[in-house]
Parts: structure tokens; C-alpha cells; sequence
């Protein structure tokens, strides 16, 4: 019904511009649901949008709009509200024809071909591989998961990408932390620093060493101390102290360093990469930044950038003129001691990005890179791509309640909820559903109580519990010998108030998934399965199904399976499951 009241609209606006009335049609004729069900069934501002084209009142122009609209048989009445904004009133006939479409379509319907086949490169998570997944890593994780099934369900073609930090000074530390709870593990006496990593997971990934080769990388304590700076405990600098054991441990490792290394980013990477694929969250790519070292494309990056003026030198390091895009700074793309910092392989990453030849191409960061991002798009332009070709979305940390009281976490001292523990303490559905029930950029508090109870208070119960209800009326018609024929129902018996809500809600669903996956805002479907849903169980609470009317049956079972159907697919969309009972 919106698509065709759409074209009468812009039918109208074209008769008009061939009378000389208004000069162009506008970019999108705006159709919108209606709140309040007494403003009709769609509203347009078209009226107000044109109005000064048309050199005349929005009111006045509304008018000439209504008075020049094709009839159709689908619309009841017009009416014009507030200073020009047109009401559309849909025929109880067309407004059941929504039943019959979902029935037919099953889970194809709200699909649509908006995206036209553009490619979209969406690259989420990507947490360094210094750890195990945590709670807030979970938030970005369900988001983009979601994100992406929005964007394949208006017919982009998606591709979904982990960028994994495998270079760099932390994950220099992540090998020293093994290294030396692997001496402890050997005998050794080791005062730990308290700036290395220190969860349970390093001394399990050192004791695998153990286990496999033994004490074949043993080192005396005294000798892998000895000369090194003091650490922050006692009076030092912390940093200079792991710096320092960096070092150290690499001279005296030699080959075995990066031995060591190996067998820690396998054991967490692939840890990170089970947990995922547990969580429903998959990926077509796992791009390495060592690669980008490897392959040369870092140092080619720094080359094109000195050789179009856009870095210089100063104190023995390369910097970026990133203030020449609008960064509040200049940034160090070499160090002095001739390292890549980060920003030289993010800059490497997104060229290598661009030339694949993706229209689109989508980072989702944590709210804390907000800074970073004019850098990037800096690096972007200076290398002679469009900017704008990159999109960045935020996504707030999730501060994790139990028994109402907030949980500390910190991944370098080890004391964190993972997103294993979580997922199975709650379950996969609920933490897909709390994860994204607010929008990205927005603080989250996850309920622990809230998210495992059995009440309509959980939202996800809630809409669980409705589509379970759904199943189990099916059951019962099925028990009582009653044969569906849902295809042939008599809809126009459908006059109740609570089936016309629910008639209402369902109108709703193309345009929320619309809404949703333009405005990366998986919430409005979170939102909007739970307004379904509150309908559907209003519904159950005031009629029954199962009647002596046969047709009277058949069009409340018709109404509830197309129902059943559209909470099915907005589940699915969101990566949460609909139970057949519960």
C-alpha cells in the first residue's frame, strides 16, 4: 500500500509540474506510518516541501494535491491536518491485503532490492587478540552482526571483516607475559609486571608450551632481570620496565620469541574465533596487519605520502599532516626508532580497502576512537580517495549489572566477564537482543537479572513467549481436527479493534526494516517486534481462535500465522531465535 500510494503521489506531483504549477519532483516523496491511528493510516509532508515552489500556502497546496489525486480504491479518505500535512485513511479491504502478502511470501517478505547490489565492506570487532572477547566487545559484535543482516535484507551485497591487530608493541607484551609465567610455570622466581597481561588465559597458553616443549625456552629469572629498569611498584617506570623485557626477551629468544608468539595468538585468535561463530557473529574475511608489514604495503603508504608532500620529518620521526583535513594535530606515522606506529597500518589497511573496489566501505569502532577518525579519512583523501566512501559507526561501551550493582572489568589485570561467560549465563538470544536494544552511540547498562528472567518485563521473552503462543494455537487447532486453509480466508471479517492494531503493526514492518538498515538502528526493529508482540498478546488476552465459525477462524488463524511470521523474520534478522514453545 506505501509503495502505491507513493506512485498515485508522485503521479500528482508530475501533473503538476506539467502544469507549470511546481518546477521539479523532489528527491524522495516522504510517506510516513501514522502514530496515532486517528491521523489515518500514512501522513505526507509533500505539501509542506513544496509549498514554496509552488509559490503558495503548504495548506493551500495540500489542497490542489487531495483535490488532484487518482482516485484508488484503496484509499477510504483524505484528510489534510495542521498547517498542510496530508492523512491517508486505507480501506479495510486493502488493509487486510497486508495478511494474505506475508502468507504468500513467508520469509522473503520485507525483503527489498533498495541496495540495488551495492557492495559494502563492514569491518566490526576487531579486538586486539591479546585476550578473550569481553562484555564489551559482545556489543559490537552483535551490532555489526545485526547491522549487516539489515543492509543484505534491503539488498546490499555485504561482506563482514575482523581486522586483527598482529603487530605491534601489544602484542610484544602478550608474548612477554607468556614468556615469563611460562619461567614461573619452569621453576623460575618472577616478579610480574603489573603492566603485563595477567588473566588465567596466559598461564594456560604457558602451560601448553610446557607441556609441548618442556623447558626448551627456560632462561635464569636473574639473567632476564638483570640490568632492567625498575617497574612502576617499585618506584620505576612501568613502561620502560616492559620495554626493556621486550627487548630482553628477544635477545635472548632469539627465533623462539616469535615461537612463542605464535603459539599465544592461535590459542586466543582462535578462541576469539569459536566464541564468535558460538555468538551466530561470522565473518567472510580475518584480515592479518602483519600482512600489510609482510606484503610492503605499509612502507609503499609512507612513500606515496612523503612523495606528495603530505608527511615530513621532525625529531627523528615521520609525521602525517593530518591538520591539513582537519585533525586538531599532526600525527607520527614512523617512530624515531624507525617503527610503524598503528595509525601507518590503519593507513595501509584502508588503501588496501579502497582498491578492492567496494562502493561502500563501514568501520565500526568503539565511541572512545572518535578522535581517530579524522585521521583516517585524512590518509583516505591524501591518497586520492573519496573521504566520504567511508563510513564511521560508534558503538558505547556496555557496563554490565548483576544484583544491581555494577561489575569492574579490566582486560590488562585479567578481571573481566568474558563474552563466553556471559553467553552462558543469560543465553545467545538474550545477549544478541539487550546488545542492541539502544542505539550504538548510546551508554548501555546490561540487566543480568533482567536479561535471564521469565517475565514480560525481558523484551525478548516477551517476544518469544508471543510467537511460542502463536505456535501453540496451531497445536491446538490441530488437535481439535480443525484444516487450515489460510490462503482462502475470509479477511474482511477481521473487524475487531485489536485485529486492526495488529493489521496496523504489520503495514509496519517493510518500512522499519527500511528505516533500520539505512540508519544502522537495529534497535527500531527490537522496538518494533515488541510493540508486535504487546499487540498479538492483547489479542489472545480479548478473542479466541478456535470458534464454531469456521470462517471466522480461518481469518483470526490467517491473521495470527502472517503475525507468527513477521515475528519470525525480524527475530532471525536480529540473530535471535523463535521458539515453538516455551
Amino acid at each position: 500500500m506505501k509503495d502505491q500510494l507513493q506512485d498515485l503521489l508522485k503521479k500528482c506531483i508530475q501533473d503538476l509540474i506539467n502544469e507549470g504549477l511546481i518546477n521539479e519532483m523532489p528527491p524522495k516523496v516522504r510517506l510516513d506510518h501514522t502514530k496515532d491511528k486517528s491521523h489515518g493510516d500514512y501522513a505526507t509532508n509533500i505539501a509542506l516541501m513544496l509549498a514554496k515552489q509552488a509559490k503558495t500556502s503548504p495548506l493551500e497546496l495540500a489542497k490542489i494535491i487531495v483535490n488532484q489525486l487518482e482516485d484508488a480504491s484503496f484509499i477510504k479518505k483524505t484528510e489534510i491536518a495542521g498547517p498542510g500535512f496530508i492523512n491517508f485513511f486505507l480501506s479495510d479491504a486493502s488493509s487486510t491485503s497486508i495478511v494474505s502478502e506475508i502468507i504468500e511470501l513467508g520469509e522473503m517478505y520485507g525483503k527489498s532490492e533498495i541496495g540495488k547490489g551495492q557492495s559494502i565492506l563492514l569491518e566490526y570487532v576487531s579486538a586486539n587478540p591479546t585476550g578473550p572477547l569481553h562484555v564489551g566487545h559482545g556489543r559490537g559484535a552483535a551490532y555489526g552482526a545485526t547491522v549487516s543482516n539489515l543492509l543484505r535484507n534491503i539488498g546490499f551485497k555485504v561482506d563482514n571483516e575482523y581486522y586483527v591487530n598482529d603487530a605491534g608493541r601489544q602484542m610484544d607484551i602478550l608474548t612477554v607475559s607468556i614468556f615469563l609465567r611460562y619461567l614461573s610455570l619452569c621453576g623460575e622466581q618472577i616478579r610480574f609486571p603489573d603492566n603485563g597481561y595477567q588473566g588465567q588465559y596466559i598461564n594456560d597458553i604457558a602451560d601448553s608450551i610446557v607441556v609441548e616443549s618442556g623447558e626448551s625456552f627456560k632462561q635464569s629469572a636473574d639473567i632476564v632481570f638483570e640490568n632492567i629498569c625498575k617497574d612502576g611498584i617499585e618506584g620505576g617506570d612501568k613502561e620502560s620496565h616492559i620495554d626493556e623485557l621486550i627487548v630482553r626477551a628477544k635477545d635472548l629468544l632469539g627465533d623462539n620469541f616469535q615461537t612463542i608468539f605464535q603459539v599465544g595468538i592461535e590459542s586466543i585468535l582462535g578462541g576469539i574465533k569459536d566464541d564468535l561463530a558460538d555468538f551466530g557473529v561470522r565473518f567472510e574475511k580475518w584480515f592479518s596487519e602483519q600482512s600489510l608489514i609482510d606484503s610492503g604495503l605499509s612502507e609503499s603508504c609512507i612513500t606515496r605520502l612523503k612523495d606528495s608532500g603530505h608527511i615530513y620529518k621532525k625529531d627523528g620521526a615521520l609525521w602525517f599532516k593530518t591538520t591539513n583535513y582537519g585533525d586538531e594535530k599532526d600525527r607520527v606515522v614512523v617512530r624515531d626508532n624507525g617503527n610503524h606506529t598503528y595509525f601507518a597500518s590503519d593507513i595501509a589497511y584502508h588503501l588496501e580497502k579502497l582498491e578492492r573496489g567496494y562502493d561502500k566501505i563501514i568501520n565500526v569502532w568503539g565511541a572512545d576512537h572518535h578522535g581517530y577518525i579524522p585521521r583516517v579519512k585524512a590518509s583516505i583523501g591524501a591518497l586520492g580517495h573519496k573521504p566520504d566512501k567511508l563510513e564511521i559507526l560508534l558503538v558505547q561501551f556496555a557496563n554490565l549489572y548483576r544484583g544491581g550493582q555494577k561489575v569492574q572489568m579490566s582486560t590488562r589485570s585479567g578481571s573481566f566477564v568474558t563474552l563466553e561467560d556471559l553467553r552462558k549465563e543469560v543465553g545467545n538470544d538474550a545477549a544478541r537482543f539487550f546488545y542492541i536494544l539502544r542505539k550504538s552511540e548510546q551508554h548501555m547498562d546490561f540487566d543480568l537479572d533482567l536479561a535471564k528472567s521469565k517475565t514480560n518485563e525481558n523484551p525478548v521473552f516477551y517476544i518469544q513467549y508471543a510467537h511460542a503462543r502463536i505456535c501453540s494455537v496451531f497445536r491446538q487447532a490441530n488437535e481439535k481436527g480443525f484444516e487450515s486453509n489460510l490462503e482462502d480466508a475470509n479477511l474482511s471479517l477481521l473487524t475487531e479493534e485489536v485485529e486492526k492494531n495488529i493489521l496496523r503493526e504489520l503495514s509496519r514492518y517493510k518500512s522499519v526494516i527500511e528505516s533500520a538498515a539505512i540508519q544502522y538502528e537495529p534497535h527500531q526493529l527490537a522496538y518494533y517486534l515488541r510493540d508486535l508482540a504487546t499487540q498479538f498478546h492483547s489479542y489472545y488476552n480479548a478473542c479466541t481462535f478456535i470458534l464454531e465459525d469456521q470462517d471466522l477462524t480461518q481469518a483470526r488463524l490467517s491473521l495470527i500465522h502472517a503475525a507468527k511470521q513477521i515475528l519470525r523474520n525480524g527475530l532471525s534478522i536480529l540473530g535471535v531465535g523463535a521458539p515453538e514453545s516455551m
